[in-house]
């Protein structure tokens, strides 16, 4: 038999539909490549018991003809999302030993498909950063590597852990979430697909909260047919969130393969930066050329608020993560340091349990919320969010879908930025923009650095639109190949 792991979720689940293999094989396959797996560091951990007993209930739905859409398929979970009696920490100290007594929405809606779970991914604490290197678990290894070269790379972030899971076939796909960039910015750079959809179209319950006007759910996949099954079952109407849509969920999968032809496509000329490296500059147009060839109109446009897209971001996040993570007391649950009172033992429980980019973050968000400063720091950034919000909707006026790069640059050496918080911030800067107007973005494997390294395109759509972007994605995906890393170095 091939090796289970390098089917992709559309794959496996014909096989297992077709009895070609079982369920208990595919999730011994992958239970088997994630004991090899140390060195990635992917996985915080691994939950291989209840996967088979998960995998077994599987083979009997399928023997009896009763398969559920998503059955024995295996998946692996960012550390942010609840799972009801498997530790759950946000990649942090604070919430060391935390085992929730509940499912996140998200999940559950993947159990109630069929899928099993083989794990908990590794993330930046509390979804805080670009590189998956402030968890307290350890930073996560990108699979790929520069050519001629044995230097770690770091994988994005914080969705590190289901990026490099996902590209390391370690699952046969992840969740993930996006405040900033987050599943976008680490599938671009591991060559998988990342799908931030529109703020609504996920419930937020039971996922640890960042920034909770900005925190979206969505998938990391192999491709775009995958990352468009996974949505269509992550999606829901949820009444434990408040800010989650009623809206019937699309069967994204039916857009996959679409014809593009007499689209309009936007190129938005404020994502010209300075200092753009040639290469990004290059895939770009010959993402550009692809859609043409597709039969796509493409179109100049702009977005004049852009430029202020990162330095509003950088106030709004920050602000609702003191807010957020004031919960985090060391009396209710988790890391607990006792101190001589209780003003005390907040101080050094806090201390504690936050890493360093976590507090830098939380003494941001409390000075912009300051008296004095909430005026001119924070609601004059909820203004500029307006204005980029307004941005979008007037240029989806005249156009179906937007064509930028994901990212910058391409996968960054371990500790190699981490010292420079505002070069790591930049790496934000394309795909900021979508989560500040709540509008749904994908990033697809597009080509390869000249590092040997992956690098994506990103496109941006209308207000519950997805189907547009896969719809599209498949095209470039179609046009570029798949980039699965070239060799197993961490087996």
């Amino acid at each position: 038999m091939s090796d289970l792991t390098k089917l992709t979720l559309a794959q496996a689940r014909d096989g297992l539909r077709g009895k070609r293999f079982s369920a208990t094989e595919l999730a011994r396959a992958f239970i088997a490549a994630i004991e090899k797996s140390n060195s990635l560091n992917a996985y915080v951990l691994a939950t291989p018991e209840r996967a088979l007993v998960q995998a077994k209930a599987s083979d009997g739905r399928l023997q009896k003809g009763d398969a559920r859409p998503l059955e024995g398929l295996a998946l692996g979970i960012k550390d942010l999302y609840c799972t009801k009696g498997v530790r759950t920490t946000a990649a942090s100290r604070i919430l060391d030993g935390f085992t929730p007594t509940y499912e996140s929405t998200v999940t559950q809606n993947l159990w109630d498909a069929g899928a099993l779970m083989l794990g908990k991914l590794n993330c930046d604490e509390f979804a805080m950063g670009s590189s998956n290197e402030t968890s307290c678990f350890g930073p996560v290894a990108n699979p790929w590597r520069r050519r001629g070269s044995n230097m770690a790379l770091v994988p994005g972030g914080s969705s590190g852990g289901s990026s490099a899971a996902v590209a390391a076939d370690l699952c046969l796909a992840a969740t993930a979430t996006d405040t900033g960039g987050s599943i976008r910015q680490p599938a671009a750079i591991t060559g998988t697909v990342g799908i931030k959809p529109t703020y609504g179209r996920c419930s937020r319950y039971g996922i640890v909260a960042f920034a909770s006007s900005l925190d979206q759910a969505g998938p990391i996949a192999k491709t775009v047919r995958d990352a468009a099954i996974m949505l269509r079952h992550m999606a829901s109407a949820d009444r434990k969130d408040s800010t989650c849509a009623d809206l019937p969920v699309p069967d994204y999968e039916a857009a996959v393969g679409r014809s593009i032809k007499g689209l309009k496509v936007g190129v938005p000329k404020e994502y010209r930066i300075d200092g753009m490296p040639k290469e990004i500059e290059g895939l770009w147009q010959q993402g550009i050329a692809w859609l043409k060839a597709a039969g796509a109109s493409l179109h100049d446009v702009s977005l004049p608020h852009t430029k202020y897209a990162l330095p509003a971001y950088y106030i709004v996040a920050p602000a609702e993560c003191s807010s957020n993570l004031a919960r985090y007391d060391g009396v209710r649950y988790g890391l607990r340091e006792p101190g001589q009172d209780l003003i005390d033992t907040y101080e050094a429980t806090r201390a504690a349990g936050f890493g360093a980019e976590v507090r830098r973050r939380v003494l941001i968000g409390t000075y912009v919320l300051s008296a004095g400063y909430y005026d001119a720091y924070y609601i004059k950034a909820q203004k500029v969010r307006s204005l980029i919000a307004g941005d979008f909707k007037a240029v989806f006026e005249r156009v179906d879908v937007l064509l930028t790069p994901t990212t910058p640059g391409p996968a960054f050496g371990i500790g190699e930025v981490v010292g420079d918080p505002i070069q790591m911030y930049l790496n934000d800067i394309f795909t900021v923009t979508a989560n500040m107007a709540g509008v749904p973005g994908i990033s697809v494997p597009a080509g390869l650095s000249s590092e040997g390294t992956p690098l994506g395109l990103q496109l941006i759509g209308r207000p519950f639109d997805e189907a547009t972007l896969f719809q599209v994605g498949q095209v470039i995906e179609d046009a570029a190949g798949r980039f699965p890393a070239p060799d197993r170095w961490w087996a």
